[in-house]
């Protein structure tokens, strides 16, 4: 036995039927170190993680943590390792300290060390004041951080993460991987599949999986320079209108729009530039811009040359009217003494794309039922496509298009079983019918497995097919509600297309989102807390109203490093993991670019210290934080 690695893979290879999920799978990831495992949906990140457990038997090789083997030494593995899977796995009628008790019995911990061990985690964790909460009432960060509580209970040397972080609201990331650092920084091997790639760029190596084999390994930025990817950004102030010009000179998968800029992925920057200038000649600037992990997950995706005349039929048959798609005044919901939504107010136009954005258990999901018709408000008033939502909530499920937080279709059923039973309650018969399930099965990339039982796909499928049945009857308001929560960048993207598609016809899009980035693709938002909204407008608004600090990004290896003394100087007020660096907020411009310069001099570091526009993570963050010490 060796333990040169803290976790080794030696030919992993496992197949379902005729599917070869993972195959000659070599991978070796050292102690103290966090491991990043990134690929599309389907690639074989879950397969490979239960394998290296010890949780799914391989078909041929043998996966080693610690120097024990998972298949022949699982009591020895069992005790040096945790899994943390992608659903939640915990009891949720139990307590928080309920819980945690529980898995400490099955490691057959004593009171004593359980009792000190827990008291650790709490604090560790921040989760002391909830201990005695239910794990069903607990927001999604908080089910996370208590997952992650219950895999360290008995000391673990290798953490194995499934997506710890889907569906988690930005603070709660933040939080979390502040967390897996100091795990690190104690000696713990960390591995993390994330759909999330600016969290892979804060690993120290990534692999990236693709039909289940290891492609590309190193560091996140020797994967990006060994890509030969360039990138060149376009700002401009009508970027769909400019991404459709392009689209006539470029490949569509070549453009993608990013808030207020356009980014083009290309092989020669210099070239690219010239040739945009003269095809935008009223873009305000054109740059070139490092490419990024999710640029080079784009390059794997296979190109679709009837992707443009799909999305041309995504309103097909939509009639929409002008005016107010959804109006609500004072809007509230209370469940026995506690306040979900506290007099929410909207008018949200017709052909609106509306952003819907707030920590876990801030109240989003509970005022889109109420719109829905699918909850009846406590108090207040709403209208939805011209029906009151108190009294006509049937009348206004036939008008809009739905998409669940949670999974909503029927699992059991197999795919093309789901889009017929979803046309049939939409009033779909006959050719109608025929023609929107081969339009839907073609748009969520899903024709070849039409009759494969729906509990057989993986998250990113799962959702696409959820979008296709919410706009099967071309409705003309649509809620969608974390729509892209576990989808990977590719099923995102496609997604934000859909939703531009859309609203280019009068379609109303009312989304929710924990993706930052997808804010900056509304036309205005609104950032609820506690139930209550606390700020609203577009995000450039938002940006220059809520974010009067002056901010810099610090780029410099293992910013997680460096994290707690950048913010003990005096001059910093707040510093945050951005990608693969810091943002930093200082009191004053210059003195605060100064005293980090010359703190990565004393400490003989490489650093780029440089002023930044702020994103909206930074807004939604300061908003939320500012909240907080209101309470």
């Amino acid at each position: 036995m060796s333990d040169a690695w803290a976790v080794e893979a030696r030919g992993l290879k496992k197949a379902f039927g005729p599917l070869v999920a993972v195959q000659s799978l070599a991978l070796q990831v050292g102690h103290g170190t966090i491991y990043g495992l990134i690929g599309p949906d389907g690639a074989g990140k879950t397969t490979t993680l239960r394998m290296l457990s010890g949780l799914l038997r391989p078909d041929s090789g043998e996966a080693f943590i610690s120097g024990f083997s998972s298949t022949s030494q699982q009591e020895q593995v069992k005790d040096r390792m945790a899994y943390m899977s992608q659903r939640f796995a915990l009891y949720p009628d139990l307590t928080v300290d309920e819980n945690i008790r529980f898995y400490a019995d099955l490691y057959g911990m004593s009171g004593a060390e359980r009792r000190e061990r827990t008291e650790l985690l709490l604090d560790f964790s921040t989760m002391r004041p909830f201990r005695q909460r239910r794990a069903g009432q607990l927001s999604g960060g908080m089910k996370q951080k208590l997952q992650l509580i219950c895999a360290l209970i008995h000391k673990p040397q290798v953490l194995l993460l499934d997506e710890p972080t889907n569906g988690v609201d930005p603070v709660s990331r933040r939080d979390f991987w502040r967390i897996l650092y100091e795990l690190v920084g104690e000696g713990m091997t960390i591995i993390v599949s994330t759909a999330y790639l600016d969290e892979a760029e804060r690993c120290e190596r990534v692999g990236l999986l693709h039909q289940g084999q290891l492609i590309r390994e190193g560091t996140p930025a020797q994967v990006v320079e060994e890509s030969g990817l360039h990138i060149v950004s376009v700002s401009c102030s009508r970027c769909i209108e400019s991404a459709r010009i392009l689209k006539q000179h470029l490949d569509s998968d070549q453009i993608h729009l990013y808030g207020d800029r356009v980014r083009v992925r290309c092989d020669d920057s210099q070239a690219m530039m010239i040739q945009l200038r003269r095809w935008l000649p009223d873009a305000s600037d054109i740059v070139q811009e490092r490419a990024q992990l999710e640029d080079i997950f784009m390059t794997l995706q296979p190109a679709d040359s009837e992707k443009d005349a799909l999305l041309s039929q995504v309103a097909q048959g939509i009639d929409s009217p002008q005016g107010s798609a959804v109006i609500t005044e004072d809007l509230t919901r209370t469940f026995g003494s506690f306040t979900a939504v506290d007099k929410i107010t909207l008018d949200v136009p017709y052909g609106e794309i509306f952003g819907f954005l707030g920590p876990n258990g801030a109240g989003k999901s509970t005022t889109i039922r109420m719109l829905c018709g699918l909850l009846t408000p406590s108090a207040g008033r709403g209208q939805v496509a011209g029906f009151d939502v108190q009294r006509q909530g049937e009348r206004i499920k036939t008008r809009i298009g739905y998409m669940s937080q949670k999974f909503s279709l029927y699992e059991d059923l197999r795919v093309v079983e789901n889009i017929d039973f979803y046309g049939g309650i939409y009033g779909l018969s006959g050719t109608h019918l025929a023609k929107r399930r081969d339009w839907a099965l073609q748009l969520s990339g899903l024709e070849q497995r039409r009759s494969e039982p729906t509990a057989d796909l993986a998250g990113g499928w799962r959702q696409r097919l959820a979008l296709a049945c919410a706009i099967l009857h071309a409705p003309s308001i649509v809620f969608l509600d974390e729509p892209t929560s576990g989808a990977d960048p590719a099923s995102r993207r496609l997604f934000w297309e859909i939703i531009n598609e859309l609203a280019d016809h009068g379609v109303t899009v009312f989304v929710s989102t924990h993706y930052m980035e997808e804010a900056e693709y509304c036309d205005r938002l609104a950032l609820i807390y506690r139930g209550a909204m606390i700020a609203s407008g577009s995000a450039a608004q938002l940006k220059s109203q809520h974010h009067d600090g002056l901010l810099f990004q610090v780029a410099v290896e293992r910013p997680q490093q460096w994290l707690d003394a950048v913010a003990d100087l005096d001059q910093i007020t707040d510093v945050a993991l951005f990608g693969a660096g810091l943002h930093v907020t200082v009191r004053d411009a210059q003195q605060g670019q100064r005293q980090m310069e010359a703190f990565f001099r004393q400490q003989q570091v490489a650093a780029q210290v440089s002023v930044t526009e702020p994103s909206m993570e930074d807004v939604f963050i300061r908003l939320i934080e500012q909240a907080r010490s209101d309470d």
